[in-house]
């Protein structure tokens, strides 16, 4: 994995002007205020006593890109690691050093001093319980998105995130985007108008995006602690495809609304500034991964939002298209696009004057109209009549939002200040995303208090 921290990001940022590289009309985010607050924390060494210890609880896929990502925050070093596989236990030696501590369960891993801090990237229905041990521990935890896989987990880890005085940050990175963060900026400052509608879509046309992971060759009930990864799930017999694919499985995950909604959402959310949407259905089915998995491999929702916009979302296991993700703020006045690493605005003015149809009146009383109209609406002089722009703010190749949310958290735990993303947010934004799974099964519109947090 190619290293990346702040320094190497003021480098590319350095390197080259927005005009050079990136053309008319495209601005590096390197000159924006959305970031110049944030540049300072890693210029300065870290001491000794500032240090931070971490642990990987669940050391799958993304469990393992998190802490990669997490250890290259300056101060920040990981210790120990809990899976049920051996195989990734193994893995994990060789990736942070022999020394590392490796075992099946985690309790083992919370109840060393030695740590500050855990990573939680365990299957969606492990995320409440391994979250609320290790707050109770007195380990700070950042815990991968969804935070929630059941409604009654969110309440239950808010609850001891503020009991313990422990910090509790969920993993939706696009909340510590600078891309996000000039997006919430030009939302803020008018740039499309009055915000009426969001359009998101998450896209994927390959085996691996719908989950159906490698299943490595020694998978057994000797390699894999299988009762231990069933947890609260229904107890079957040992199946690999369960362990290796969970997401694939309403017992251990939370669906396309879990996986990739809830980015949608925490992004949505982040720029409007809105706790979320009061009701929204959804629709969808296995339209092509038809290989024993019950999670829809397609699935669309539509969302009301009392601020005034509609959220229409789409996932899509089987487009024939580039896989891709992508939100679209239509305004009354343009549209802002948010990309692969770059946000966009699209302005188009509404008009000064109303307009006439009169072609099929008679021609004197067209004259008569015009005339009456014009006393109202005087023709603007073009240097005063409002124009059509188009901008584009590109981050510096190689940024990742991931190591921005890492740092994020890391300073959090550090000076004991509010995160990023803390539980409450973290819990509308699952809440108002597994709508979607409600809406689906139910067959009807899911209501939701995004400020109680209640299913209505």
């Amino acid at each position: 994995m190619r290293e990346f921290n702040r320094r190497n990001f003021l480098r590319a940022v350095g390197a080259a002007s927005a005009t050079s590289i990136l053309g008319p009309r495209v601005h590096a985010l390197a000159s924006s205020s959305v970031i110049s607050e944030t540049l300072q924390s890693d210029a300065k060494p870290v001491s000794a006593n500032d240090h931070i210890q971490i642990a990987l609880i669940g050391a799958g896929g993304q469990g393992q890109f998190d802490t990669k990502v997490a250890v290259q925050v300056p101060g920040v070093k990981c210790v120990a690691v809990a899976d049920c596989y051996n195989g990734r236990l193994e893995h994990s030696k060789e990736i942070w050093g022999p020394d590392t501590f490796t075992t099946r369960d985690y309790n083992e891993i919370l109840a060393r001093k030695d740590i500050d801090a855990v990573i939680i990237g365990t299957p969606d229905h492990w995320h409440k319980q391994a979250a609320v041990d290790a707050l109770k521990a007195g380990k700070d935890v950042y815990c991968e998105k969804p935070m929630i896989h059941l409604y009654s987990d969110g309440p239950e880890m808010i609850e001891a995130s503020k009991q313990t005085g422990k910090i509790l940050q969920i993993g939706s990175q696009r909340v510590s985007s600078v891309i996000y963060a000039k997006a919430k900026e030009l939302l803020a400052a008018g740039a499309i108008g009055q915000l009426n509608m969001v359009t998101a879509r998450w896209d994927r046309n390959s085996t691996m995006g719908a989950w159906s992971y490698t299943v490595p060759p020694d998978a057994s009930t000797e390699s894999c602690d299988w009762p231990r990864f069933l947890g609260t799930a229904p107890k079957i017999p040992f199946n690999a495809e369960h362990f290796f694919q969970w997401r694939k499985w309403k017992a251990y995950g939370s669906g396309v609304a879990g996986d990739l909604f809830v980015h949608l959402f925490s992004g949505t959310h982040f720029i409007t500034g809105s706790n979320g949407p009061t009701r929204g259905m959804a629709t969808g089915g296995l339209r092509f991964w038809k290989d024993g998995r019950d999670a829809p491999d397609v699935m669309v929702g539509l969302f009301d939002y009392r601020e005034g916009f509609n959220l229409s979302l789409r996932v899509n296991f089987v487009d024939g298209g580039e896989e891709s993700e992508g939100l679209i703020f239509t305004g009354s006045e343009g549209t802002m696009e948010i990309g692969g690493g770059y946000v966009s605005v699209n302005r188009v003015p509404r008009e000064t004057e109303p307009g006439l149809t009169i072609e099929s009146f008679p021609l004197e009383m067209q004259k008569q109209i015009e005339a009456t109209y014009r006393e109202k609406y005087p023709r603007q002089h073009p240097s005063t009549a409002p124009t059509p722009g188009f901008q584009k703010f590109v981050a510096p190749e190689g940024y990742l939002d991931s190591y921005d949310h890492f740092s994020n958290f890391f300073a959090s735990v550090r000076s004991r200040k509010p995160v990023v993303e803390d539980a409450v947010f973290g819990y509308r934004a699952a809440g108002a995303a597994l709508l979607s799974n409600l809406s689906m099964e139910k067959g009807t519109i899911a209501h939701w208090d995004p400020d109680t947090m209640k299913l209505v």
